[in-house]
């Protein structure tokens, strides 16, 4: 993949005293070579490399004392929008959006786990604060600032980057802890990212900022 023009190290942008590490659904089927997009045929392999970085900044992340925030997709067929129903339909794909139903194992964490302390969400979309309270949660704790990694960059990520900086926060996505399934969809979206909400850094730039 073309290299990105413009990571940075954010130094003390990101003090752990005021920031979150949010980690975007890392879930079996997501993730997983045996979730939903795995025994599609998906290439899953780009998603263990985000996943490896993943678990190096949650370690960072706890050893400096930042929040660790996880969010998960969470769905039941009665919690599908119509909107979303509809849109699969007219594209021809009805049923698609069968993925991360509570109680198929699909919606368990892949690789990754909370702890004690942390915050957990679950949503049922793409943005992690649209219908949730991680608004409220990062705000008790004095949080201004998200460094946002996971799965899928040009969705999920993509909308709660996106959301984060309509709240006020500031936000930085870790380019090389987030994955999709099309690497010019990566870069796009990165550079999407960049121009419009957000800043780019790396894995090894934040473990460097938080003391590693």
């Amino acid at each position: 993949m073309q290299a990105l023009p413009h990571e940075l190290a954010p130094g003390d942008m990101i003090a752990p005293s005021r920031t979150a590490l949010v980690v975007v659904d890392i879930q079996v089927d997501f993730a997983s070579p045996e979730g939903v997009l795995g025994r599609s045929g998906m290439d899953m392999s780009g998603c263990e490399v985000a996943v490896d970085r993943i678990e190096t900044l949650i370690d960072a992340a706890r050893k400096a004392g930042a929040t660790v925030a996880f969010m998960r997709v969470m769905t039941r067929p009665e919690s599908d929008s119509q909107a979303l129903k509809t849109w699969m339909e007219r594209r021809g794909t009805p049923g698609h959006e069968a993925i991360c139903r509570i109680g198929s194992g699909g919606e368990d964490y892949y690789r990754v786990a909370p702890q004690p302390g942390d915050i957990e969400i679950s949503k049922l979309a793409y943005s992690s604060f649209h219908g949730t309270d991680f608004d409220m949660q990062l705000r008790a704790r004095g949080i201004d600032t998200l460094v946002v990694t996971g799965i899928s960059t040009d969705c999920c990520v993509d909308s709660t980057t996106r959301d984060a900086f309509h709240h006020n926060y500031h936000t930085f996505v870790v380019s090389d802890a987030c994955a999709t399934f099309d690497d010019e969809l990566q870069l796009n979206t990165l550079k999407a990212l960049w121009l419009h909400c957000s800043l780019l850094t790396t894995t090894d730039a934040v473990v460097a900022a938080w003391g590693g």
